[in-house]
């Protein structure tokens, strides 16, 4: 049996180091592997941007983290000034609905009433109407009777 080496580590470039193998007897390649040079093992490389904030923690009595504490309470107070209005906002707008909604049921109340008047108003109509067309054989009778009695 072959003995196999340890690996060997270059330094890459961006951060990435190569591990190399020696290949055993067999003569089969091992291709190179690719790890991060960092002792935080693996994830997301930080864009330079953010690299460099967190890098030097502030000093509290700093000029330059005072300023960024008073920009960080004005936005705060920015933003909580805005959901205060837009509540404010959405509560103006649920009482005016619900003033709205209340004249709709009102004027639903309302028409229904006339609904039902003018319903009573046309049956009564037409109920007369029934009543005053009256059959002919039943008038002659009438008539001839009032005639005999003279």
């Amino acid at each position: 049996m072959s003995k196999l080496s340890q690996p060997a580590t270059t330094p890459g470039v961006n951060g990435i180091s190569v591990i190399h193998t020696q290949a055993h007897a067999s003569g089969l390649q091992q291709v190179p592997q690719l790890v991060p040079a960092g002792p935080g093992g693996g994830g997301k490389a930080v864009p330079p941007s953010k690299q460099s904030k967190k890098s030097s923690p502030m000093d509290r009595n700093s000029d330059e983290y005072r300023q960024r504490r008073e920009r960080n309470n004005m936005a705060v107070k920015k933003s909580r000034l805005k959901s205060k209005q837009k509540a404010q906002d959405t509560l103006q707008r649920v009482n005016q609905l619900k003033e709205e909604n209340e004249r709709l049921e009102a004027k639903i109340k309302l028409l229904t009433k006339e609904l039902s008047v003018l319903k009573d108003l046309f049956l009564e109509h037409a109920h007369n109407l029934a009543d005053n067309v009256q059959p002919i054989s039943t008038e002659t009778t009438t008539t001839n009777s009032d005639d005999t009695g003279q």
